[in-house]
């Protein structure tokens, strides 16, 4: 695959982007002209999701590389491969997460706890702190998290995860000002709730489904391809002198 790949100059990183979010993501990136890197814990489901956009876009824009958000040396290989195939770094999306418990904050195990902070803030920062110096070699570069309305509100059973869902737009915030004088832009993305395979359970109720459905002012859930856009955007000139900004995208439900 990297033998054919065809390289387009502008490169991206997609983390949890095989489903959901984060592969209407790269599937956006790629049709704005990206190279993208899939990646997910699973090496399998990573080549085949890199071959589907590889066959919608009609030329190899896309490889994958498989990495574990807990692992600070996987995500820093993930990013050391990426540089080595394309031979830069413009783009990091940290869209993979973790949400294992579902009820009280107070109650909420110490496992979960530290599980959910982990995967949803430290892996974030690993990911920004090994793309820091190939985006300084090229002159800058963007970096977005998706975080999540959580983050700022309350709620009665995802207290835990709305922690780390909030640290995760501080760290936009402090890494936006850090970096801006490398011209490296720190953004992050708050969707409401959105369809996909993370969510399911929870929309499995539908009195709980009906209730997300009302509390927004278009009387509907999201799409991944609804949260896809807006990154592409980030990613790109037109973004150029956004930074350290969270952008809501929830149907008005925050309103």
């Amino acid at each position: 695959m990297t033998d054919a790949i065809e390289k387009t100059g502008r490169v991206a990183i997609i983390t949890g982007s095989t489903r959901g979010i984060g592969n209407s993501v790269a599937a956006e990136l790629a049709s704005a002209g990206f190279n993208v890197v899939i990646s997910s814990r699973r090496s399998e489901t990573c080549e085949e999701v890199a071959e589907q956009i590889n066959q919608a876009q009609g030329q190899n824009l896309a490889i994958a590389c498989s990495a574990d958000i807990a692992d600070k040396s996987a995500l820093e290989d993930l990013v050391s491969e990426t540089v080595s195939v394309f031979g830069r770094l413009d783009c990091m999306v940290c869209n993979a997460a973790s949400s294992s418990y579902f009820g009280p904050l107070r109650k909420t195990p110490d496992e979960d706890f530290e599980h959910m902070l982990q995967n949803n803030i430290v892996s974030a920062h690993w990911l920004t702190q090994a793309s820091i110096p190939h985006m300084e070699k090229i002159g800058g570069g963007s970096v977005i998290y998706i975080a999540s309305i959580s983050g700022f509100r309350a709620y009665d059973s995802i207290g835990a995860y709305s922690v780390s869902k909030s640290g995760l737009l501080q760290l936009a915030r402090n890494y936006a000002r850090e970096l801006g004088p490398s011209n490296i832009r720190v953004n992050a993305i708050s969707p409401g709730v959105v369809e996909t395979d993370f969510s399911r359970s929870t929309l499995a109720n539908p009195e709980v489904r009906a209730e997300y459905e009302s509390a927004t002012c278009l009387g509907r859930l999201a799409l991944p391809d609804d949260i896809a856009p807006t990154a592409a955007f980030l990613a790109g000139p037109g973004a150029a002198f956004i930074t350290g900004q969270n952008i809501v995208i929830d149907g008005g439900a925050s309103v």
